[in-house]
């Protein structure tokens, strides 16, 4: 039998099968990978102020650290996660952990600005790294059944990790200062790397087209452990130019579906992270005292968690399509709204509760539906560059919002200029081509 045979009846089982425990236990670990790079992004803007204060650093140079980690996070989709579809998802796993476990550490013990700079950039090498490889583990030990949830769900890791953070900080901080943050998210980086280690296995479909050492005695491993009969042994080894991986997102096949849905990306983090940057600092805009205004920050996660969640139970419902273009377009409305009409303190908490849980809702379906669009061979380097070239619109966002901000732009105005893109990136989203989306 063949590797494109033998990986269909494999691929074939796992799909009709229901999910066994292991497969439960790789998506949690997933899930909190996820949760660990929350933490890992937003420890940062949390204990931002603190550093500044302690260096003597501008609104710039501090903005500049920021920046640093955002640029890594970019590089890293672009550069570190299409390796998983030459070295492995799980060697990809441990590369970007011990970036972010040592990025981390050094922070703890960074003696200079410039030394900072590198290290948020290491950190973010190794988040850029993981994210969209986490989205291709879920996807390929899942079942055809639990797929798309289970793609979905991963995704709730990251704002929990970011109200927790919040949460923790603000008693870790005053008691032991914002180095021991750092400390402290270097150890929970360090023991991700050491349960991925131990627990975590390759791709089956890595495995039968790479054929590393010992290949069939992994695939056989992972095969008991889902509950299934190992294989007797593996296919004639094919050799590919691996150079072609990028190709193929570009061949005929894939070309129409790889711009539609970079596009949508790009436009999603545009809104995405213009609103994460800038929603607290516009509830302080509206007179809201500093202690509300910092918890807006909190209502906006809750309610991206909240969010990420209902969408990984809809689209296993209604269908991946309607349910993105469902949550950007009452992600617009909100936002509208938002900004248009005078609010109670308890108004502009819900309201941003409600973009929370429809804008990062939203903005989440991507990873399901880039692991729809993509095959398993070429999965890591699709949605890698996928989210690598949507994160130009993470960076370019925040900026745009400042600059309308300086010029005298109106809330109303720059929620509404901001609210945009999101019906933008539901009409690419909704008309990407692929047999495997609905």
């Amino acid at each position: 039998m063949n590797n494109e045979n033998l990986q269909s009846r494999l691929k074939e089982i796992v799909n009709k099968s229901p999910m066994g425990w292991y497969q439960v236990v790789v998506v949690a670990i997933c899930f909190i990978l996820n949760f660990n790079d929350g933490i890992d992004v937003l420890v940062v803007s949390f204990t931002g102020s603190d550093i500044s204060s302690e260096w003597g650093l501008s609104k710039s140079q501090l903005g500049y650290i920021f920046s640093a980690g955002l640029a890594g996070m970019t590089a890293g989709c672009l550069l570190i996660a299409p390796l998983g579809d030459k070295i492995g998802r799980r060697n990809i796993f441990l590369i970007s952990l011990s970036l972010i476990t040592s990025g981390m550490l050094l922070v703890y013990l960074a003696e200079a600005y410039w030394q900072l700079l590198i290290f948020r950039i290491i950190t973010g090498l190794g988040i850029g790294g993981i994210l969209p490889n986490l989205a291709s583990v879920a996807s390929e030990i899942s079942n055809e059944k639990r797929r798309d949830f289970n793609v979905g769900i991963v995704q709730a890791g990251w704002p929990l990790g970011a109200i927790l953070t919040g949460f923790i900080t603000v008693w870790l901080v005053p008691e032991y200062g914002w180095r021991f943050c750092y400390l402290l998210a270097g150890t929970i980086s360090f023991s991700m790397l050491v349960a991925i280690y131990f627990f975590m296995p390759e791709s089956i479909g890595f495995l039968l087209k790479k054929q590393p050492k010992n290949a069939l005695e992994k695939i056989n491993n992972i095969m008991l452990k889902i509950g299934h009969p190992p294989i007797d042994g593996l296919p004639e080894k094919t050799i590919e130019n691996e150079s072609s991986n990028i190709r193929r997102l570009f061949s005929p096949e894939f070309k129409t579906s790889t711009f539609m849905l970079w596009t949508a990306i790009f436009f999603g983090f545009l809104t995405l992270y213009t609103l994460m940057s800038w929603v607290p600092n516009v509830a302080k805009e509206s007179g809201m005292p500093y202690a509300l205004a910092t918890y807006v920050g909190t209502a906006l996660n809750l309610g991206a968690f909240t969010g990420v969640f209902v969408m990984g139970l809809s689209i296993s419902k209604f269908g991946i399509k309607k349910v993105i273009v469902t949550f950007l377009t009452l992600g617009f409305l909100v936002m509208v709204s938002y900004g248009t009409f005078s609010l109670s303190y308890l108004a502009m908490f819900i309201l941003t509760f409600f973009i929370g849980f429809l804008v990062q809702g939203g903005f989440n379906t991507f990873f399901p539906t880039a692991t729809r669009v993509y095959p398993e061979e070429i999965r890591s380097t699709g949605v890698g560059l996928a989210m690598g070239i949507g994160r130009f619109g993470a960076i370019i966002g925040p900026a745009i919002f400042g600059i309308l901000t300086d010029s005298g732009y109106s809330v109303a105005s720059r929620f509404i200029i901001f609210s945009i893109p999101l019906l933008i990136a539901a009409f690419f989203a909704y008309n990407v081509p692929s047999k495997n989306l609905k």
